[in-house]
C-alpha cells in the first residue's frame, strides 16, 4: 500500500474517531439532563447508575447491529455471538 493511500485512510479514520467523540459527549450531556430532570435531582447516585445502564444497553445493541451489518459485508466484526460460532 503506498504512503499517501495510508494517510488519507489514517486521517479519515482520526476524523472519524473525532466526530464521534463529539457525537457521543453531546448525547452524554444530553441524558444526564433528562435523567435529572426525570429524577428532580443533581447527580444523584440512582441517576448515575441509571444513566450508567442506559449508556451500557445502548453500546451493546450498537455493537450488536454493527456486528451484524460486517457480517452481511463480508467483513469482521470486532465482536462475535458464540452461539453463531
Amino acid at each position: 500500500m503506498n504512503k499517501t493511500r495510508t494517510i488519507i485512510q489514517t486521517m479519515i479514520t482520526l476524523a472519524a474517531a473525532s466526530l464521534g467523540l463529539i457525537a457521543a459527549l453531546a448525547w452524554n450531556d444530553a441524558i444526564k439532563a433528562l435523567i435529572r430532570r426525570l429524577l428532580g435531582e443533581d447527580d444523584s447516585l440512582a441517576g448515575l447508575f441509571i444513566y450508567a445502564l442506559l449508556a451500557t444497553a445502548l453500546a451493546v445493541v450498537v455493537l450488536l447491529i454493527l456486528a451484524n451489518a460486517a457480517a452481511r459485508v463480508g467483513g469482521e466484526a470486532a465482536i462475535s455471538r458464540e452461539a453463531e460460532g
